[in-house]
């Protein structure tokens, strides 16, 4: 069957906010999306690790930056830089913080991510 599933992130169908962080959680049937937004001083481990409750963040992140930048290192120890227009994968394993005095908005299509991520 068509059809077309069209929501606005500015009315979410969920909405959570660990310390300087903003969750926007948009439900399409199929697939969850959700629009992250990180002020500046955001860091996983200290911002998102007491609600994770792990060592490390464990979540899948696929999608694509709208502004602001991220830098992430993975458990491993190497390291990537994000910024706008830039599409990433991010797996499993790995902190992350925001460079800058801009937040870092991204929009993410896991559908796991979009439903658990810092979700005490």
């Amino acid at each position: 069957m068509a059809g077309i599933t069209k929501k606005n992130f500015d009315a979410p169908d969920e909405r959570r906010n660990p310390d300087k962080t903003v969750i926007q959680v948009v439900d399409l049937g199929s697939v969850k999306a959700a629009r992250l937004t990180l002020q500046p001083g955001w860091r996983w481990s200290e911002c998102i690790k007491p609600v994770a409750g792990t060592d490390s963040c464990h979540a899948h992140h696929v999608g694509t930056v709208a502004s602001g930048q991220l830098q992430v290192r993975h458990d491993d120890g190497t390291e990537v830089q994000v910024g706008p227009g830039d599409a990433y994968i991010i797996e499993p394993g790995h902190d992350a913080w925001v460079i800058g005095s801009e937040p870092f908005v991204a929009y993410e299509f896991d559908s796991s991510a979009a439903e658990t991520y810092a979700r005490g």
